[in-house]
């Protein structure tokens, strides 16, 4: 127990003088590691042969570590406020390898449950806990730009596939002879599958414990030089009141807001999981070929994680400069175009479809960003992470209706492989209504009732701190 005190909160105060642009790196190497589930898609469909499986139950496996990660958010959320950053990135690195360990057993022994239950269930669990363990820390360094602190640690969670995509078509090559990540027929062998899910728990387990030493929490009562905060109040929809996590839940605010981060990733969730095999149906001929290769569909989810990674900073930094509620405005409206016209004219082009792709994915990212400044604006900073903890049950009902829609969809139309454009139509429309449905419920947000206040010094002194 001695070793491990070094975990404990009072451990990771800085000291004086200590710079807050040392924290987003810390935060960086755990959100980049567990951001490797943005590229599932790319063993997709080895999984499906392996198993001999259909799309929807190897799709299943990434929806349950998308529930895993609202419901473990949810319920840690407290926990992780109350322990502080250290000791919750390190309880999250050791779940998400070991999901990987357990996910190797299940693919090694052909038991899919066991990948449901390694990668899924403890794995989704790594990601929660280490999702929003540095969020409130970012934020209390980052008083005066609560979006660009968010948006410093939550692009790595977008940015994750960037690595991970090209680094696992490389190690399936490594591992498995016969496998060539060129040629659109080939799939590796449940060895390599093996393989890739023991190299990448190891390997970024070590990175996160990077995160883990380096974390820190600011000292009682520090300010970033020349931040005055009477300046938060003069911005539409923000308090310098406090609302607890138990109370926020009560608000006609966080439940505007659920549906809006649902609907925001519901639309980007199901272009995400199935991307690679995704661009290569749009341009699929008559005689069964795609004119997208798959090295080049590949690298279509690596640039999909950029903009993803991009918009996660770039949109939640613009939203400190025109506010939350407008910048929601714009994912969703502008969203519902781009679905549109991705739907309709998106297999004319590769260009038209990887711009709209692009645009789409973006505001997917930055809608998960820009999320805990909107929470901070409404609730204050008072427990906001345990609240953005309860609001990420968004994310796990997201996680289990965006696969669903698409690969439900895909597998009435035909097998993996044989399908074009066509086929993803209706899903697509699907996904207009979704958001806006969500763009009215956005409009709806107002301030939140005095009523919801917290009255207490406890809460005003911690949220001071």
């Amino acid at each position: 127990m001695g070793i491990l005190s070094v975990l404990d909160r009072e451990q990771t105060v800085a000291p004086p003088g200590y710079s807050r642009w040392l924290i987003p790196p810390a935060a960086l190497a755990v959100h980049l590691c567990i951001g490797q589930a943005y590229a599932t898609s790319v063993y997709k469909t080895s999984l499906v042969k392996h198993f001999d499986s259909s799309q929807t139950a190897i799709g299943v496996i990434f929806s349950i570590a998308i529930v895993m990660l609202g419901l473990s958010a949810a319920v840690g959320g407290t926990w992780v406020e109350r322990n502080g950053p250290r000791k919750a990135m390190f309880v999250s690195a050791c779940f998400w390898a070991t999901g990987f360990l357990v996910g190797a057993l299940g693919i090694g022994t052909g038991q899919l449950w066991l990948v449901y239950l390694g990668y899924g269930v403890i794995g989704g669990i790594g990601l929660g806990i280490g999702y929003i363990s540095p969020v409130s820390t970012l934020i209390k360094w980052f008083p005066d730009r609560p979006g660009l602190a968010t948006g410093l640690a939550i692009m790595g969670f977008g940015g994750g596939a960037l690595v991970a995509s090209p680094l696992s078509r490389q190690l399936l090559s490594v591992y498995d002879s016969g496998y060539d990540p060129d040629v659109s027929s080939s799939v590796a062998g449940g060895g390599a599958l093996v393989g890739l899910f023991l190299t990448l728990g190891i390997g970024y387990f070590a990175i996160m414990m990077f995160g883990v030493f380096n974390i820190r929490v600011p000292a009682e009562g520090w300010a970033p030089d020349g931040f005055d905060p009477a300046t938060v109040k003069q911005k539409p929809l923000v308090t310098t009141a406090n609302v607890s996590a138990a109370n926020a839940i009560k608000t006609p605010q966080f439940w505007c807001l659920w549906i809006v981060l649902f609907c925001n990733v519901t639309a980007g969730i199901g272009i995400l999981e199935q991307a690679s095999p995704m661009i290569q149906d749009f341009f699929r001929g008559s005689d069964g070929k795609s004119s997208v290769a798959v090295a080049a569909a590949a690298g279509f989810v690596g640039l999909l994680s950029i903009f993803n990674m991009a918009g996660r900073f770039g949109w939640s930094t613009t939203s400190d400069v025109i506010g939350r509620k407008p910048i929601y405005a714009m994912y969703l409206g502008v969203g519902i175009i781009a679905y549109f016209l991705l739907a309709t004219v998106g297999h004319n082009s590769t260009v038209i479809f990887v711009l709209l792709a692009a645009v789409i994915i973006s505001f997917y990212g930055g809608g998960f960003a820009t999320v805990p400044a909107y929470l901070r604006d409404l609730f204050g900073t008072y427990q906001v992470g345990a609240i953005h903890g309860r609001l990420l049950t968004a994310w796990s009902a997201a996680g289990i209706a965006g696969p669903l829609i698409i690969n439900g969809f895909l597998d009435h139309e035909g097998k993996p492989g044989t399908l074009t454009a066509a086929a993803y139509r209706p899903a697509l429309f699907t996904m207009v209504g979704v958001l806006a449905f969500g763009f009215v419920a956005n409009l709806m947000i107002r301030s939140v009732s005095d009523r919801f206040h917290e009255k207490s010094e406890e809460a005003t002194v911690e949220a001071a701190q």
